[in-house]
C-alpha cells in the first residue's frame, strides 16, 4: 500500500504537541486498515526518519444521544502513536 494512502492526517493538539517535544512522539490519524508494519514503513518513508515503536489506538463509532433519542453517529478511526528514534524530528507546524 502507498503511504499516501496509510497516513491520512497528523493530530495537532496539545497534548500531541506536548508528547512530540517531552517524548519524541508524534501521532497521525490512519486508515483503518492499516497496522503497526505498514504506519512504520509510511513514516519512514514519507519523512526520512527512523521509527522505534508504533502503539495503535481504535476509536469505534459511537451513536449521538440527546434527550434519550439517536440524533446521529460520530464515525470511529484509528490513530498512530509513532515515537522517533533519538535526534529525529518531524516538523508540521514549526510557529505556527
Amino acid at each position: 500500500m502507498d503511504y499516501t494512502k496509510i497516513i491520512i492526517r497528523p493530530v495537532i493538539t496539545e497534548k500531541a504537541n506536548l508528547s512530540k517535544e517531552y517524548l519524541n512522539q508524534v501521532s497521525f490519524i490512519v486508515a483503518n486498515s492499516a497496522n503497526k508494519i505498514e504506519v512504520k514503513r509510511a513514516v519512514e518513508a514519507a519523512f526520512n526518519v527512523k521509527v522505534e515503536a508504533v502503539n495503535i489506538l481504535r476509536k469505534r463509532p459511537c451513536r449521538r444521544v440527546r434527550h434519550g433519542r439517536t440524533i446521529g453517529k460520530v464515525a470511529g478511526f484509528k490513530k498512530a502513536f509513532v515515537t522517533l528514534a533519538k535526534g529525529d524530528k518531524i516538523e508540521f507546524f514549526e510557529g505556527v
